[in-house]
């Protein structure tokens, strides 16, 4: 709570400073801010770890975590048990007193908070599956039951719960350069996700009567420590998700003998857990490019179903340099995986999923994992890992090298377009988190337009690249309007934390995933947009990365000024309208002495009379108006009375002596018969009412279209 009320203050006396410098006082004698100004009033200072250009500075250190970890799943009792050893390496120039530690499953605990902040009313009407998750016969007994804390000898380490943290209280102070090992066991009871939420835990099939688990957020996690937030220790509420340090993660998965499971990191007893004909056939996925290679079949997978086996197989796994860890376990699982080439790298493209998936995933799956590799890895850099694991889990969910992903056909098999265009836009999407946060790893928890925004924009260039017919949704100008335009009270800046906000989707997903798109096609152009984003996200791959860093990196890569892009789309809840106030038409006339006289042409509309210029041109006074606060660029249409038609942008930089109104002068050697602003719609423009002139008449049926649009 101290560190919202300390941002509230700040943005408070940013804003009021702001106030009080870079205003311009208007003929009508208000006054409006400058939108052209600097962003030094809202950016952090640079310094040697976070530099002015945007980069990783001389003096940046971040923490390393190791995990070597033992974990049992108990099928029948649907309980994980761990046991842990945390090596914590503290790179900063810091001592540390202290250490926090991440206790996610609190979240489900019997005291946990988080119900007690959601406003609820009772509805005419609830569905069976959302009454038993409002009204359970039984509470769940859920959260982390923490058995020991222990130094590495095995004495007592104290230690202090605070609901989803947990303070570690070191018996000295840990110095610059020096690590420390400690022990932590636990057992939690895992969450059914289809009936209690969450962003992991089992379902249940009643037919066969058997589990799938998608498991993550199981192990006590530690937070990260730098220089820009110290302690990123902020309660875990159960939207805002993770800040996670890197480390090497040795993990030792016992299940069921006849599970079929994957995990983050490289398998290394594969011919104790997999058969002969599994290992040729993972043989033959990893040298074929074009198709996936089923390598447990659905009909085998039938068959396993109904085993039942009380054995148990142990699955060992390395990951190295991954900043979190996950698995997904259960004896209905099919398997396909085939290989994609990244520059000359052969990376796998696996996919986990239960016969109620198919054929949907069986046909999609593998093939949307391995475009999301190639189209990332293109606009990024080279993917690192030597996998990317989709599972099927009717949740959208990521992890390094793996994510859980939504979309299954009828009983049938038959399945819509719908259906199918979601599973495969949320697999690109979660799939494509493993660029970011799980490599340009940003701080989720405080900033989640930095992970989800960017991912959303990215994972539209997969679409049109796995299918250029792609319907693509969130991040085109034109689907953000709505939201843009709505009740102000309830619109929250994208620089705002994603617990705080009413519409998380728009707000994290939607608008920013927007301004990218907008940046790239209508401000910056493919060329500097692509060459700055790949910049930025070369420089802090591995890193963690802060806001400014991206701005400043976007701008030093580009050499474009985007303040004030910045500044509106990101720091306000500013919208873009832009019209046209008026058209003045003129012919001229020379002079004896040669001089030329501009004379107006009253008739209406944008004909001319009798009267022709003496220079065979048209020319026109056009003033724009900008009913919106946001400044944008001017994109104007001009169609002829021959019926061609000509572009032409005014940058943003045209509003930036008169935020309400600009005059610009047009000749031409044809006379034009209409003016369109913004004709494709690529601006977020909120009322195109007034971009038309002659403004175009509505008809009652377009004015019924627009009002249930709006």
């Amino acid at each position: 709570m101290k560190k919202i009320t300390q941002l509230v203050f700040c943005v408070f006396f940013v804003a009021a400073s702001s106030l009080a410098q870079d205003k311009k006082i208007t003929k009508e004698g208000h006054t409006n801010q400058n939108k052209f100004r600097q962003l030094k009033d809202v950016l952090a200072t640079p310094n040697n770890q976070h530099t002015a250009s945007g980069a990783p500075g001389k003096e940046y250190t971040q923490q390393q975590v190791d995990y070597t970890m033992d974990i049992v799943l108990d099928d029948d009792n649907k309980k994980i048990t761990g046991s842990e050893t945390i090596t914590y390496h503290n790179n900063s120039a810091d001592e540390l007193p202290y250490l926090w530690v991440q206790l996610d499953q609190n979240v489900r605990a019997s005291d946990s908070k988080t119900p007690d902040i959601q406003p609820n009313k009772i509805r005419k009407k609830l569905s069976k599956r959302w009454f038993n998750r409002a009204f359970p016969d039984k509470a769940f007994e859920g959260g982390f039951n923490i058995t020991s804390v222990t130094n590495i000898n095995g004495s007592k380490l104290s230690y202090t719960i605070n609901q989803t943290m947990m303070r570690i209280n070191l018996p000295k102070s840990l110095a610059a350069g020096e690590t420390f090992k400690f022990n932590i066991s636990w057992w939690y009871n895992i969450n059914n996700n289809r009936t209690q939420g969450g962003r992991s835990g089992y379902e249940h099939f009643p037919k066969d009567g058997n589990n799938s688990y998608k498991i993550a957020q199981f192990y006590p996690r530690m937070c990260v420590y730098d220089n820009v937030e110290g302690w990123q220790n902020d309660q875990f509420w159960g939207r805002s998700e993770f800040a996670l340090e890197f480390g090497d993660f040795n993990v030792n998965i016992t299940v069921p003998a006849d599970h079929m499971l994957g995990a983050t990191g490289v398998l290394q007893n594969p011919k104790d857990v997999f058969s002969k004909k599994e290992l040729k056939r993972i043989e033959k996925a990893r040298k074929t490019y074009d198709n996936p290679v089923i390598i447990r079949t659905q009909k085998e997978a039938e068959k396993i179903e109904l085993s039942r086996s009380k054995k148990t197989k142990t699955w060992r796994f390395k990951a190295k340099n991954v900043r979190d860890y996950a698995f997904a376990t259960s004896r209905k699982f099919i398997f396909d995986a085939m290989a994609v080439d990244i520059n000359g790298r052969t990376v796998m493209a696996e996919s986990l999923y239960s016969k109620e998936a198919n054929p949907l995933y069986g046909e999609h799956s593998t093939r949307a994992t391995a475009q999301t590799l190639k189209t990332y890895s293109r606009y990024t850099f080279d993917y690192p890992y030597h996998k990317a694991v989709s599972v099927d889990g009717q949740m959208g969910m990521e992890y390094p090298q793996m994510a859980f992903n939504p979309g299954r056909p009828n009983a049938d098999g038959t399945y819509s377009e719908r259906i199918k265009n979601i599973m495969i836009k949320v697999t690109i999407h979660e799939v494509g988190h493993n660029f970011f946060p799980m490599i340009v790893n940003s701080d989720e928890r405080q900033w989640t337009w930095m992970d989800e925004g960017l991912n959303s924009y990215m994972e539209m260039l997969a679409e049109l690249d796995y299918d250029p017919n792609f319907p693509l949704r969130r991040g085109l100008p034109k689907n953000i309007v709505k939201y843009m335009a709505g009740d102000q009270s309830k619109i929250a800046p994208i620089m705002s934390k994603g617990d705080n906000v009413y519409s998380f989707g728009n707000n994290a997903y939607g608008k920013p995933a927007t301004a990218l798109w907008i940046l790239r096609e209508t401000i910056m152009g493919h060329e500097l947009f692509d060459h700055a984003f790949k910049t930025y996200a070369k420089r802090w791959k591995f890193k963690h990365p802060t806001p400014a860093d991206f701005f400043r990196s976007m701008e030093d890569a580009s050499a474009m000024d985007l303040d004030w892009f910045w500044r509106g789309w990101f720091y306000t809840t500013d919208v873009t309208d832009i019209g046209i106030k008026g058209v003045k038409k003129f012919t001229t006339s020379k002079n004896d002495d040669g001089s030329v006289n501009f004379n107006e042409d009253t008739t209406d509309g944008l004909g001319f009379g009798s009267k022709k210029s003496t220079d065979s041109k048209y020319h026109y006074e056009i003033t724009y108006d900008k009913p919106g606060g946001l400044v944008m660029p001017i994109i104007v249409e001009f169609k002829y009375k021959d019926g061609t038609t000509q572009r032409k942008t005014y940058p943003a930089q045209i509003w930036r002596y008169n935020d309400k109104e600009v005059t610009k002068v047009f000749s031409s050697e044809k006379e034009i018969e209409s003016i369109v602003i913004d004709p494709d719609l690529e601006t977020a423009d909120v009322d195109t009412s007034n971009n038309s002139f002659p403004k175009q008449k509505t008809n009652k049926f377009e004015k019924f279209k627009n009002k249930i649009k709006g």
